[in-house]
Formats: structure tokens, sequence, C-alpha cells
């Protein structure tokens, strides 16, 4: 599951080698960050000030406005944090035109999120929680079959992030898709957008130009519905959880990073804190296996 890429491994790789690795269902996996992090000075702001500031599970920086929720605006812990998340994404998309150009062509920047809080033991319902396994579905708005692309960083300096995770979207497709009530709406052709679905998106799409970006992330896609389906079957599901079947926990470094198409991965993060996660929408197009994606291999079901 994990594609160990070496700061002379990936200096030496070719601009396809990541990208290919992703979109296998590999987790490529960089024991130091190939993205420059912040200094010292503000990786302790981030975990000692920023938190008592907090007025969410987390703090993310959105593109689209050049604005952070999770932090009260007019504030020096604002402005600060909005500065540190604004260079990360910035750094993280760097990255990806040098290592990956042709699969990042075109990609939509979503959010750079730091996450203060320890993932173990929080107090949240089934489909809130990140300890369960699940893929994602949908981000930042309607993913119509695009991949949805993460980058994360440990930025805790003593412990591990752990993840557990029962394998990949096509094997989990395969077991688990009649018994998740995926195959019936699949055989009547409902991942294809309804009327309904293409005036939504005309009236949001209008409401974005007209100067309220954040207006297309209360767009969805039917693609996107089914597989929300999927994600609320595994995180309600004690049986899909406690199967030992192909599971795996995979501890990810201090200061490491590692970066995975999360509808394809199966994932849940069983502990860590203090963590950079950035996102992205890659189009269908730009993919050099595009049988692999989730969309395509229901399509392949029906």
């Amino acid at each position: 599951m994990l594609d160990t890429f070496s700061t002379e491994r990936l200096n030496q790789c070719t601009h396809g080698e990541v990208g290919d690795s992703l979109e296998n269902g590999k987790i490529p996996y960089f024991p130091e960050s190939p993205v420059e992090l912040p200094s010292e000075a503000d990786l302790a702001f981030l975990r000692e000030e920023l938190p008592k500031q907090l007025k969410s599970k987390n703090v993310s920086y959105h593109p689209e406005t050049g604005s952070i929720r999770g932090l009260e605006k007019g504030t020096a812990v604002y402005d600060k944090t909005r500065e540190v998340l604004t260079k990360h994404s910035r750094r993280v998309s760097e990255f990806y035109q040098d290592s990956m150009p042709e699969l990042f062509k075109n990609a939509l920047i979503g959010t750079s999120s730091f996450r203060p809080i320890q993932e173990r033991g929080r107090d949240l319902s089934a489909h809130a929680s990140n300890e369960l396994i699940h893929f994602d579905a949908g981000a930042y708005g309607p993913t119509n079959g695009a991949r949805i692309l993460r980058f994360f960083v440990n930025l805790n300096p003593v412990e591990d992030r752990v993840w557990a995770t029962r394998g990949d979207f096509p094997t989990l497709f395969k077991s688990y898709a009649e018994e998740a009530g995926l195959l019936e709406k699949i055989r009547k052709n409902q991942l294809d957008k309804t009327t309904l679905d293409n005036i939504r998106t005309g009236a949001l799409t209008g409401l974005t130009k007209a100067g309220l970006p954040l207006a297309r992330l209360l767009d969805n896609s039917p693609y996107d519905r089914t597989m929300r389906q999927f994600h609320n079957f595994m995180k309600d599901t004690p049986e899909f959880q406690n199967d030992p079947q192909g599971h795996q926990e995979l501890s990810f470094l201090p200061f490491s990073a590692w970066t995975v198409f999360t509808d394809m991965v199966s994932h849940a993060c069983l502990s860590g804190q203090h963590a950079f996660i950035w996102t992205a929408l890659i189009p269908l197009e730009n993919c050099r296996h595009p049988d692999m994606a989730p969309i395509n291999i229901m399509r392949s079901a029906a």
C-alpha cells in the first residue's frame, strides 16, 4: 500500500511515477517532506497559539475567497494563520506541477487546512468520525467523477499519525457494492446528471460568477451521492469496520508527508495531532489509468 519515495528516488523518478502510484491505489510516502515546511516559530504558533482561538475542529484556507474558516476575523492569529496556510497551499501546488505536471494540469485547488485536535477518542457521530474507515465522497463541491487528491504532512514533532485501511476501491466495491445498495442505482443509470441536477448546477454556477464563490460548494451530482452512500454504509456497518480481511495500519513519522487519491484508498485516522491536509480535484481526462477511477469501475459494473 505504501510506496516510499526517498528524496533520492523522487529526484530521479519520471514525471509519471508519482501519478501512476496514485492511480493504482498506492500511497506515495515521503519520509522527508518534499514540500518546504513552515519555520520552527510558525510551527510552534500553529500547535500552541492557534488552538486557543479555535472555533471548529480544524482551520481551513479557502483560495477562492482568500479567507480562513475556523477563526475569528480581524485578529493577529487569523492573519498569521492565513499567511502560513497560503504559503503551504502554493508550495504543495508547485510540488505537483514539478513532479506530475500532466496529471495535475487544470486541477481545481481546494482547501488547505490545519488539524490541531487529537484524532483518537473524539466524541463524533459515525458520519463525522475520521476514526472509521471510508472513502471520501465529494470534496470542495461536486467532483462529477474527478479524482480527490490530498496531501498530508504530520506536523507533530514526537507522535506518528496512524491510519488504518481495508484496501482500494476496486477491491471493496466488488465485495460490498451490492450490500451497500449501489448496484441497483448503477444499473438504473443513476450516475448521470438529471435535468434537476443540471438546473441546480447552472443556478449555483451563476451565483459563483456573480461574486459568491462558495456557492459551488452547495452543488452535488448523482455520482457523488452514490459515493456518499458507500461512505455512509462503511461507517454505519460495524461488521465492515471490524472485519480483519485486508486491514492494515500505517504509521507516518513526524514531519513526513504522503499523498493519496482518497476516493481510491479506504482510510481512517486512528490517532495523531497537528497535521496539514491539502485538497484538489484532478480532472478524470488527465488520468493515464482511467479504468481504475471509481466512476468508471461503477460504469463497468453496470
